[in-house]
């Protein structure tokens, strides 16, 4: 019921945000348990009792009285103390049960950073981020292997599984599902999961070594929307949860006081960043409008000059020039 209540709460909350402008798209009201579904059950800590590093959880006395067990035990994790746990939720998914520890976290001491120095990055498929700094540095994000993953299993990897599905699913009924479906879902959900947060640690540890204060994401709202690359760049495209990651940064970002600034990238992969060229947004772009260079081939672009760069890592210094005025950053182009 509290859990109904909180739905309920943010239901309505982002009712008054879509009415007053601030989301584009209309919420959907909570849906009804499904006839024979389950749903989240959470406990406060002063329900929980730990006793020989295990955690009772009590049923209560209807389930005492029916089935003669009152409680379960489960592990308290190693890296979490007991004083600090405020609840434990217990959730049905893909036909197992995760358990989910809320806990108090002591605040991040925030370094001092100087938010001159920006990191700009460009989001891709291959390379799902390339960073470029105002300070001479970079790196690339490989979207075929996340960092520290097992080789083969990288953000590309969801189309993948999207086949599996749709090969299991095939000449089945509508609304099929399987042990096997689920375990396959199961693990492809925790696989992306571990590439995000790795992802977006590596991106903010390079801001902390080299002292970078903000970081500007280029991001075009709804950019998956009826979106016609082609079926096969499709197929690996839309599935690649970029948003899940952009919104890890900007957690990340918010707790080491590093600053985040999104911006829809328009032009910023075709203009020349070396021959200073003009960025204008999407949809003003003027009639003679002209980019001084040329992406020759895929992941090579060639200035106006004959210079040879790296496409996403032109997108990406782009990028920080599409704010660089209003956040007065100061961009040196060399070669």
């Amino acid at each position: 019921m509290r859990t109904v209540a909180e739905s309920f709460r943010s239901y309505y909350g982002l009712i008054k945000a879509y009415s007053s402008g601030k989301i584009s798209d209309r919420p959907r009201i909570p849906n009804y348990r499904k006839k024979g579904g389950m749903a989240t059950v959470s406990y406060p800590s002063q329900a929980l009792k730990l006793k020989d590093n295990l955690l009772r959880v009590p049923l209560g006395n209807t389930c005492k009285r029916w089935f003669g067990v009152d409680s379960f035990l489960i592990p308290m994790p190693s890296n979490l103390a007991f004083s600090t746990l405020k609840e434990l939720r217990i959730l049905p998914r893909n036909r197992c049960f995760t358990q989910e520890f809320v806990y108090e976290k002591e605040a991040v001491v925030k370094p001092q950073l100087n938010q001159e120095n920006v990191l700009g990055i460009d989001h891709g498929v291959n390379n799902w981020l390339t960073c470029v700094s105002n300070v001479g540095t970079s790196l690339i994000i490989d979207g075929k292997h996340p960092p520290l993953s097992p080789p083969g299993r990288g953000t590309k990897g969801v189309g993948w599984y999207n086949k599996q599905i749709s090969t299991i699913k095939e000449n089945q009924p509508t609304g099929f599902w399987s042990n096997r479906l689920a375990a396959i879902t199961e693990k492809r959900n925790r696989q992306i999961r571990d590439g995000i947060n790795k992802a977006a640690i590596i991106v903010i540890n390079h801001c902390l070594k080299n002292s970078i204060g903000t970081i500007v994401f280029g991001w075009n709202k709804g950019q998956k929307n009826q979106i016609e690359l082609g079926k096969k760049s499709n197929s690996e495209f839309v599935p690649i949860p970029t948003a899940r990651l952009k919104e890890r940064i900007a957690q990340l970002c918010y707790e080491y006081g590093i600053k985040f600034i999104e911006t829809e990238e328009s032009y910023t992969s075709v203009a020349s960043f070396l021959d200073g060229d003009y960025l204008p947004n999407y949809g003003e772009k003027p009639n003679d409008w002209k980019p001084s260079g040329k992406r020759i081939k895929r992941g090579l672009y060639r200035t106006g000059n004959n210079c040879f760069v790296n496409a996403d890592c032109n997108g990406a210094a782009n990028i920080i020039t599409k704010v660089s005025r209003k956040a007065k950053f100061k961009l040196k182009p060399t070669v």
